[in-house]
């Protein structure tokens, strides 16, 4: 079972701050680039995987989307994207994305926003995603870029020439990396580039785009913390069709 860290009070509460959960799908930098890796939603299927608080189901409500389904593992985040959310085609589902059983081509759109990381059986999670796909159906998600996720003790570090950089820590060794993010102990999986995307690939999905995001030079200016992202990649977009 993936960890249900989102359910912790500690957690939660401070997830509660961040610009993504105050703002919606426009506190999130990367949005921008995300939104132009889906099909046009009118009258499509969709389900987001790890909806969290519901932000993408109501966004693909609001475009025409025909009937959206939203999973969550967290009762807490589910609770509050019932309590924000008033479009009849959305319902909301508990379920844990290790333990995924979605229906056999019922989806035109799988959807999915930086919960990847928590799952420990990826290839498993793609082959279930690829069949729940109709034909041409697509998969577009994010995840914490496999160069973000190897090392223990993420923070930048200063080299003999006195130049900021972020440590890789053991980039090949696969497997469990513990962190502290808002709470002690956060358990996530790190993976190679090569083992995300072949997991992909050997589920059946043929890439349409892959991008190792960063911000432009203007959302640097309009909100300078994102500078360091522009230094090493911290998210890994990914668009698949079936």
């Amino acid at each position: 079972m993936a960890q249900n860290i989102y359910d912790n009070p500690d957690f939660f509460a401070g997830y509660a701050q961040l610009p993504r959960s105050l703002h919606g799908l426009d506190g999130a930098p990367e949005w921008a680039s995300l939104r132009a890796l889906l099909p046009p939603l009118e009258g499509l299927d969709v389900v987001d995987l790890g909806c969290g608080y519901g932000w993408f189901c109501r966004y693909a409500a609001q475009q025409g989307a025909r009937a959206v389904s939203g999973l969550d593992v967290s009762q807490k985040m589910l609770e509050r994207a019932r309590q924000t959310t008033g479009a009849a085609q959305v319902s909301y589902f508990h379920a844990d994305l290790d333990q995924l059983d979605l229906p056999t081509a019922a989806f035109d759109l799988a959807y999915s926003s930086l919960t990847l990381h928590y799952l420990r059986d990826l290839p498993r999670f793609f082959r279930n995603v690829h069949d729940s796909l109709r034909p041409g159906g697509s998969l577009v998600f994010s995840i914490e870029h496999p160069i973000y996720m190897a090392s223990l003790k993420p923070g930048w570090i200063v080299d003999a020439d006195g130049r900021r950089c972020w440590p890789v820590d053991h980039y090949q060794e696969e497997g469990e990396r513990r962190t502290d993010w808002l709470a002690t102990d956060v358990l996530k999986y790190h993976r190679t580039l090569g083992s995300v995307l072949n997991a992909l690939l050997g589920a059946g999905l043929s890439l349409r785009h892959v991008e190792d995001w960063g911000p432009s030079a203007s959302q640097v200016q309009a909100d300078p913390a994102l500078a360091e992202e522009r230094e090493r990649p911290m998210l890994l977009l990914v668009a698949a069709q079936r």
